[in-house]
């Protein structure tokens, strides 16, 4: 399956809601009246305060996520020099396919592109273990430290972090001049 990734548009917003909304319920994380699908379900929103990508396959979306910086309205956990990724879903009709596997990886190609990020962040709730076995074969690590609980509810929530390999930028006009 050939995936082009890209910022999603106004006129991708049904879909990414659809496939989000059917991901997180097809894995049963949630009912469909958890107070967290409502923040799922308004892509407009988020779109509108952070950065919704999609991946597409034959002109169709099959999978979206969230990305997300320090002291934006949708971070959650990102330190300065981190981007956080979030409200990663495939559409459940092309999963297990690599899309999801696809799409992280794209997520860690973009982080390296951008100046000054050092680091990926993700959350993810203890009993999303397929998402945990992903993120960990990617290189993603357990940062029990800044693990936290979902305010009112007893979800405990585990921090993920990739730290990106820093290439140093040498300046070798001046090393050659001798000084």
């Amino acid at each position: 399956m050939t995936v082009v990734f890209r910022l999603a548009t106004a006129a991708d917003y049904s879909e990414v809601q659809r496939i989000t909304r059917e991901a997180y319920l097809h894995a049963g994380h949630f009912a469909a009246d958890h107070p967290y699908m409502s923040a799922l379900d308004d892509v407009e929103h988020r779109a509108k305060h952070a950065e919704v990508w999609v991946a597409e396959s034959s002109g169709a979306v099959v999978a979206a996520v969230t990305l997300t910086f320090a002291g934006q309205p949708y971070s959650e956990i990102a330190m300065e020099n981190e981007l956080e990724f979030r409200m990663l879903a495939v559409d459940p009709a092309v999963q297990g396919g690599g899309v999801g596997r696809a799409l992280v990886r794209r997520v860690i190609e973009h982080a390296e592109s951008l100046p000054n990020i050092r680091a990926i962040s993700i959350t993810s709730a203890t009993f999303m273990e397929r998402a945990h076995a992903l993120y960990e074969s990617l290189g993603f690590r357990r940062v029990p430290a800044r693990d936290w609980y979902v305010p009112d509810e007893d979800v405990l929530l585990w921090v993920f972090r990739l730290e990106l390999a820093v290439v140093e930028l040498v300046d070798t006009a001046h090393d050659s001049a001798g000084g």
